[in-house]
């Protein structure tokens, strides 16, 4: 399964979640941490859903990057 991460920048560091994972979130000090801190945080979230038999959820959230004019 391919989740959605979103992963943003901070004052001090980075913070992550998926957006079809309520509840499931985490941070690090740089974009690479985050980006293996919130991994680490899907496979567990799923883990604890599938061990008190909730369904899982099918991945669902899209990302797009909209290009905007810049006002003059």
């Amino acid at each position: 399964m391919t989740y959605l991460a979103i992963i943003e920048p901070g004052p001090n560091n980075f913070s992550a979640y998926v957006p079809d994972l309520p509840g499931c979130t985490s941070a690090g000090n740089t974009y690479e941490e985050a980006l293996q801190g919130i991994r680490e945080a899907i496979e567990g979230h799923l883990e604890i859903m599938r061990e008190y038999g909730e369904p899982v959820p099918e991945p669902a959230s899209k990302a797009a990057l909209i290009d905007v004019p810049i006002a003059v």
